[in-house]
C-alpha cells in the first residue's frame, strides 16, 4: 500500500488541463466489443480503474494498443465470453461488459464488480433490462450467467432507477437488437451521452441523449471509430476546490459544456466561489471571499445531490472539504448513496466544525483551522477531498490507501505539485 505526505498551507494554483472523464472511458472500452473494428480512443485517462479495465479486455483476447493518452482496441481476436473473477473485483465497470457480450457473441459469464464502498449498488435495473431485450441472466457456482434468446430484439423499457450503467448497459445492447429500443427514465449525465456520441459514430442509430427518453434502432452491425472522451467535469470541480481552499489561482485550459459548468456553478457559488471564462479557458481569481449565500430570510442552506442536473454526488465530497473553509453554515444532503459521507470522521479528526446528523446528512460550521493527521482513504472521492484537506492543514498529513485515489485520478501527486502542492508518496 502506498501513501501520501503532505505539507499544507501552500496556495494551489496554475495552468490545469483535464484528462478525459473516467466515467465516459469505461463504458466506451465496453462498446468495443460490439465490433470487430478498431476503436480508437482518444484523452483516456492513465488511471487504474482503466488499467484493469483493459486487463478485462486483453484477458478476453481483444488487442489493446496503448501509447500515452490514447488506446486502440480491436475485438476481432475475442476468444472468450468470462470475465476474469480477481479483476471483476477491482473494477465496478466490469459490468458494463455484459450487455455487449451477451448482445453481439450471445452470451457472458462475469462475477460481483468491485469499486468504491459507498453503500448498495443495485444490479437489478441491468439485469431486468436486459431481460426485456431477450438477454436473460441465471445465477450459478458465484457467477452470473447471461444467454441471448431468439427472441433479442428491441423493447420499451422503464428503468425502476434512473441508472448511469444501466441506461449505458442497455444503449449498448440496444444498438445491436433488431427493432426500436425506448429506455424511460433513462440516464442522461454527459458521460452517457458521451458514450452516446461514440456509439453514433460506430453507426448507431439514437436519439434524445442528453434527456431521459432515449429511443435506439437497432442495426445489424456496428464498425470502429475514433473518438475524444470530454474533459472529466468531477477532475475539474476537484481541483477547482483545492485551488478555491488555498486561495490559489487556476486557469482550466479545456472547460467543460455550458450545461455542465451551470451545475458546477450551483455548488460553488454557494460557497460564494466565482470564476470567470475567457475563450476556451475557465479561471479561478486567487484569494476569494469564500462565504456561504444563505437562502432567503437568513436560513441555512442545503447542498443536495441527485440524478442530472442536479449536482452530481461526485461532487460533493470535495465541495463539503471546501465548505470547512468557507463562512457560514450549509447542511449537505447526500441522497444517492448511504455510505458516501462516513468519511467525514476524518475531517473531525482534522479539526473540522461539523455535525454528521445521519448516514445521508452533515452540517458544516466554517471556517475551521485543520491540523495534520494519519488517515486513511476510503473510496476515490473521499480520498481526493481528504488530500483537499491536507492541502489546507498546518502540519504534514499522511494519507494511507493512496491506491483508492489512483482509480480515478492520474498521476495526482505529479500534478498537484506542478500547481504549487507539497506532496510526495510513499511505498
Amino acid at each position: 500500500m502506498a501513501r501520501f505526505i503532505i505539507r499544507g498551507g501552500r496556495p494551489i494554483g496554475g495552468m490545469f488541463t483535464p484528462l478525459g472523464n473516467k466515467n465516459a472511458v469505461l463504458p466506451m472500452l465496453a462498446a468495443c466489443l460490439l465490433t470487430d473494428e478498431p476503436v480508437v480512443l482518444e484523452n483516456v485517462p492513465q488511471i487504474l480503474d482503466v488499467e484493469n479495465m483493459l486487463h478485462l479486455l486483453a484477458d478476453l483476447g481483444v488487442s489493446v494498443h496503448r501509447k500515452h493518452h490514447a488506446v486502440e482496441i480491436c475485438a476481432a481476436g475475442l476468444s472468450s465470453t468470462t470475465l476474469d473473477a480477481d479483476l471483476c473485483l477491482r473494477v465496478r465497470g466490469a459490468i458494463l461488459m455484459a450487455g455487449p457480450l451477451a448482445a453481439r457473441h450471445g452470451k457472458a459469464v462475469l462475477y460481483s464488480p468491485g469499486g468504491d464502498v459507498i453503500g448498495r449498488r443495485r444490479l437489478d435495473t441491468h439485469f431486468d433490462g436486459l431481460a426485456q431485450l431477450g438477454i436473460r441472466m441465471a445465477w450459478r457456482e458465484g457467477a452470473f450467467h447471461l444467454a441471448r434468446k431468439k427472441a433479442f430484439r428491441g423493447a420499451d423499457i422503464l428503468l425502476d432507477e434512473a441508472s448511469v450503467t444501466a441506461t449505458e448497459s442497455l444503449l449498448m445492447a440496444a444498438t445491436l437488437a433488431p427493432g426500436r429500443t425506448v429506455i424511460v427514465n433513462a440516464a442522461c449525465e454527459p458521460h452517457v451521452q458521451d458514450l452516446g456520441a461514440l456509439l453514433t459514430r460506430m453507426g448507431a442509430r439514437i436519439s434524445g441523449l442528453g434527456t431521459n427518453r432515449i429511443e435506439v434502432e437497432g442495426v445489424s452491425a456496428l464498425k470502429g471509430a475514433r473518438h475524444r472522451v470530454a474533459p472529466d467535469y468531477i477532475e475539474v470541480g476537484s481541483f477547482l476546490a483545492a485551488s478555491a481552499a488555498t486561495g490559489g489561482t487556476l486557469t482550466v485550459t479545456e472547460r467543460p459544456d455550458p450545461l455542465t459548468l451551470k451545475v458546477m456553478q450551483r455548488a460553488f457559488e454557494r460557497l460564494g466561489v466565482k470564476w470567470v471564462l475567457e475563450k476556451d479557458e475557465l479561471v479561478l481569481p486567487a484569494r476569494q471571499t469564500l462565504c456561504v449565500k444563505k437562502d432567503l430570510g437568513g436560513a441555512i442552506p442545503k447542498l443536495e445531490d441527485g440524478i442530472w442536473p442536479a449536482i452530481p454526488s461526485d461532487l460533493l465530497s470535495v465541495a463539503l472539504v471546501l465548505a470547512t473553509q468557507t463562512k457560514g453554515n450549509i447542511l449537505f444532503f447526500e441522497k444517492l448513496f448511504e455510505s458516501r459521507l462516513y468519511f467525514v470522521d476524518r475531517l473531525l479528526e482534522m479539526g473540522a466544525t461539523l455535525v454528521q446528523c445521519d448516514p445521508h446528512r452533515v452540517v458544516v460550521s466554517g471556517p475551521a483551522k485543520l491540523r495534520a493527521q494519519m488517515i486513511t482513504s476510503p473510496d476515490i472521492r473521499a480520498g481526493m477531498a481528504l488530500m483537499i484537506a491536507a492541502l489546507c492543514a498546518k502540519g504534514t498529513t499522511t494519507i494511507e490507501k493512496a491506491e483508492m485515489v489512483d482509480r480515478g485520478y492520474e498521476r495526482i501527486e505529479e500534478r498537484l505539485r506542478a500547481l504549487g502542492a507539497e506532496i510526495s508518496r510513499e511505498k
